[in-house]
């Protein structure tokens, strides 16, 4: 099937949805039992998909959970979050313990970083952070007391691709586990579990949910990974509320047609950028300028619509002209909804062991579903601005 047919059918099962089109909400704390005999011999079972407490799900959680693992081919399964950053976490905390080294892309989300340095770093756990192009070079960081590799690819703000069977391989031979970011492909555009990806992390607030409009994250096992990872969110606590829950459903039933689009008019504004005066250049895998676009090439079946550009020269004060002079793109964090954003962005402030030279500052667009025409006319606006700014 395609990417539009599999987001419309997966996940809606009949006990699911009760032969209605979308799962309805089932909220719920309490679940009544018959008599003493069934509530004892529900706890002591496996309730995956049984219900049990509101805390372990009801189909509205369920129904959402099996369409992200139907999307992931290979997939054993899938637990929901709060946030993309609460599925990190758990996922992490799945696999490390106390006195354990984690192997971290130096070009992660700043969350993942703030998430190593501070909560890890208290349990005794060591991040050791390396450069996102290294590729199989990673088989020379790795120690006695390495257990994980981390990777996000496209890397967050300067948009590195990794090599990811690369790193994937060295990883299965040295019998560590990985984990992979892959919210700015989702696996429509970059099938995780087909490459060999122990955990795929979902920031489900972002494309999955795509209006804006509720915090969610996603976390899919492979094989044989499923039941750490739901034991420790259990444990923690972690349950997704259904409403949320429901718009993510509702929101995924687009999600091909939104990325196919937002791809394309991204793709179009990046090529329109990279010919104007004021820009140096910009960071998009689809774009040859950008670090590892041979393996965009080799490895993914598509382009989403967040990437950034570096100004050529200006200060900060110049880049802020440009982006108070936009009026299209609303000027928020986040990104993968309907609607285009801008923030500024300064990548040197994220970096532990790679050296980001630019030649000004970096401005990062998420590519929304308006008419590329009027984008490209408000950008036009905005560079105009800049220019004006740094004569």
């Amino acid at each position: 099937m395609g990417n539009a047919t599999r987001v419309v059918a997966a996940g809606r099962r009949k006990e699911w949805t009760g032969g209605i089109v979308n799962p309805p909400v089932w909220r719920a704390s309490t679940i009544l039992y018959d008599n003493v005999a069934e509530m004892r011999a529900r706890g002591s079972a496996d309730t995956h998909h049984k219900l049990f407490y509101g805390r372990r799900g009801t189909p509205t959680q369920w129904s959402l959970a099996d369409a992200l693992t139907e999307l992931e081919p290979g997939a054993e399964a899938t637990f929901l979050y709060p946030s993309g950053v609460a599925a990190i976490a758990a996922a992490l905390l799945t696999v490390l313990a106390p006195g354990d080294e984690l192997l971290m892309v130096d070009s992660t989300y700043d969350p993942t970083r703030g998430l190593c340095d501070g909560l890890l770093a208290r349990m005794g756990i060591t991040t050791r952070y390396y450069d996102p192009m290294v590729g199989a070079g990673i088989a020379d960081l790795i120690g006695e007391r390495t257990r994980a590799i981390y990777m996000e690819s496209p890397g967050s703000l300067t948009f590195e691709v990794q090599d990811v069977p690369a790193i994937v391989a060295v990883a299965k031979a040295q019998g560590l586990v990985t984990l992979l970011d892959n919210t700015w492909a989702t696996p429509l555009l970059f099938p995780a579990m087909t490459r060999g990806i122990d955990y795929s992390i979902l920031a489900c607030t972002k494309y999955v949910v795509g209006h804006s409009d509720a915090m969610l994250g996603s976390v899919t096992a492979a094989p044989g990974k499923f039941d750490a990872l739901r034991q420790t969110s259990f444990q923690m606590g972690q349950c997704v509320s259904p409403d949320d829950a429901y718009l993510g459903s509702r929101g995924l039933r687009t999600m091909a047609l939104r990325l196919k689009e937002q791809g394309r008019s991204a793709l179009a504004i990046a090529g329109w950028l990279a010919q104007q005066p004021g820009v140096a250049r910009v960071l998009h895998p689809a774009v040859d300028t950008c670090p590892g676009h041979d393996l965009f090439e080799r490895d993914f079946k598509g382009a989403a619509g967040l990437f950034a550009f570096v100004l050529d020269g200006g200060k900060d004060a110049a880049r802020t002209a440009l982006i108070d002079g936009l009026d299209l793109f609303g000027i928020g964090y986040s990104w993968g909804g309907y609607e285009s954003l801008v923030v500024p962005v300064d990548p040197q402030r994220h970096r532990s062991v790679t050296d980001w030279q630019a030649e000004g500052p970096v401005v990062r667009l998420q590519i929304g579903i308006e008419d590329t025409e009027d984008l490209i006319a408000d950008l036009a606006r905005g560079l105009e601005q800049f220019r004006a700014a740094c004569r």
